[in-house]
């Protein structure tokens, strides 16, 4: 076969160190455009990126030449230097070490794209969602 089709979506989700509210309004949309660049710096497309204070949802394409936890370990470290460097705060901004990723089928996009979309609708805790992290 001289062509190959790659198409893996990730849905992955990363919390905030002991869970601490740090994404607040002010810094969110610059961390989530910090997330969108660093997403294409990996060969990744980054679909939707949304949460609450202490968590992100993630929808993205996984390049067939990374990994993904080269990739998460990327995204975490590269937003949270971002953070630390753009926005003086009186906490440091910090990721949990663990992360949680699931596949989704081009069949089931659009159910959690709106999924995602509606994170702030739900005001829903990563344990009431399902997520030990």
């Amino acid at each position: 076969m001289p062509h190959s089709y790659y198409s893996v979506w990730v849905h992955a989700v990363f919390a905030t160190k002991d869970r601490k509210p740090l994404i607040k309004p002010e810094i969110e949309n610059h961390l989530y455009g910090c997330l969108h660049r660093e997403f294409s710096t990996m060969d990744c497309s980054l679909k939707i990126v949304n949460g609450l204070s202490d968590h992100v949802h993630c929808l993205f394409t996984l390049s067939p030449q990374k990994s993904l936890s080269e990739v998460i370990k990327h995204i975490k470290g590269l937003s949270s230097h971002f953070i630390n460097q753009q926005f003086a705060t009186n906490e440091k901004f910090t990721w949990q070490k663990g992360y949680a990723a699931f596949s989704v089928s081009d069949s089931r996009m659009e159910v959690v794209c709106k999924y995602i979309r509606e994170q702030k609708l739900k005001l829903k805790s990563l344990e009431e969602e399902g997520f030990k992290l």
